[in-house]
């Protein structure tokens, strides 16, 4: 007959066995800080990992006062504690009882309390960052002269543009003197009047990596006249010259990148500015033309040329409306005119006398229209068609025609 335990007693039976193994009651275990959260019950949870492997850590609010200072990612630490079984999961953890900092970790509370003061003292206030120039002739690295960051930088700078200067200083990134070597590389290419300073190196663990924390290192680049970039290490190591530089790559290769133009992109762009330029010109030159045109059609109406000739054409008109005018008044006028001589005609004296009529005046002038007016030898002027005749009044008993009787003149 087969024994079937629940999960329940199989998780009892493996914590008991948990509880009663003198080694793991207390045991002490050493690693790297990973995953550290602390709860809003004030229990604080986290990993500890090395190259191996990695075990869950837990330390109860209960017993924070056993821990001197805040946990966060990469410390090295050592935790006192006793190794057992959350039933309900089913999970083994270590109940954290005390937790010091190791060697590395001693590092890492100086790292801290180094950036601190750097901080206060606004070294790494972005008002004191230099912008990094965007084109560049000279470019400084401060680095060993062996090793992939030197190689990774070279390969860029040649890739991205082949006129760019690489001045290297080959400095110590590594053990005792590498921080004096750094600052005086960083001095000696400042005074060189490069354009950018790269200084950096691979990554490493906090030991390695600690030249790039000292405070003579993070002086030197804050007083650089030249930007400097700070390519330390990998992508999640930070360092205090990360803090202070006035860029930050997270690796040498980026760093390259971020210091160095790539030359192929910038003639293409250039080309396409020059394109782009004349394009633009053309666009302006036919507004230019268009406006211009407008602006001559407009010139045109207000020109006093095309007024001038605008009144004269009008003046034309009225004249050759004047001249209508005036011809056809005379027309009626010489046409009134040849109606009033017709009728003068009719009524002139002239006219009666080519019907055979005369006209009598007396020597007074005054015309003779009885027999009344006319005296005995009174001389009298008779007017008729082709001349005036003299005749004498010889007597006033009957009038006769001169020529009938024989008067003395």
């Amino acid at each position: 007959m087969r024994n079937v335990y629940s999960v329940g007693q199989v998780n009892a039976y493996i914590k008991n066995m948990f509880t009663q193994d003198f080694v793991l009651n207390r045991i002490y275990v050493k690693g790297e800080v990973s995953n550290c959260k602390y709860h809003t019950s004030g229990h604080i949870y986290f990993s500890l990992k090395d190259a191996t492997g990695a075990i869950a850590c837990v330390m109860f609010s209960g017993q924070r006062r056993g821990l001197a200072f805040r946990m966060q990612e990469g410390q090295q630490v050592i935790v006192l504690g006793a190794v057992n079984v959350y039933e309900r999961d089913g999970k083994y953890q270590l109940y954290a009882k005390e937790i010091i900092l190791d060697g590395a970790g001693l590092l890492y509370t100086k790292y801290e309390q180094l950036k601190k003061e750097l901080e206060d003292m606004g070294m790494f206030a972005e008002q004191y960052k230099q912008p990094v120039p965007k084109y560049i002739r000279k470019l400084g690295v401060v680095t060993a002269p062996t090793g992939a960051a030197v190689r990774d930088i070279m390969n860029i700078t040649r890739r991205r543009n082949p006129y760019v200067q690489m001045i290297l200083y080959p400095a110590l990134v590594q053990g005792e003197g590498a921080a004096a070597s750094i600052v005086k590389g960083i001095r000696t290419l400042d005074a060189m009047g490069v354009d950018t300073i790269i200084a950096g190196r691979g990554g490493g663990s906090i030991e390695d990596l600690w030249a790039f924390n000292e405070e003579s290192v993070a002086r030197a680049i804050f007083e650089c006249r030249t930007p400097v970039i700070s390519a330390v290490g990998h992508e999640t190591d930070t360092t205090i010259a990360d803090y202070v530089a006035d860029l930050r790559a997270p690796t040498p290769s980026a760093a390259a990148e971020l210091a160095v133009f790539d030359y192929e992109l910038f003639r293409d762009q250039l080309e396409g500015y020059w394109y782009e330029l004349q394009h633009r010109l053309r666009l302006k030159l036919s507004d230019a033309r268009s406006l211009a045109k407008q602006y001559q059609m407009r010139l045109s109406y207000v020109s006093p040329k095309n007024q001038i000739r605008e009144k004269r054409l009008l003046t034309a008109e009225l004249m050759e409306k004047l001249s209508q005018g005036m011809n056809a008044k005379l027309l009626d006028r010489r046409h009134r005119l040849s109606l009033y001589i017709e009728k003068f005609h009719g009524l002139s004296p002239l006219g009666k006398l080519n019907q055979g009529y005369s006209y009598t005046e007396n020597d007074s002038g005054q015309a003779v229209t009885g027999v009344e007016q006319v005296h005995t030898d009174e001389m009298l002027q008779i007017h008729v068609r082709d001349g005036k005749i003299r005749a004498k009044v010889c007597g006033t008993e009957k009038i006769r025609r001169i020529e009938d009787e024989q008067c003395e003149i």
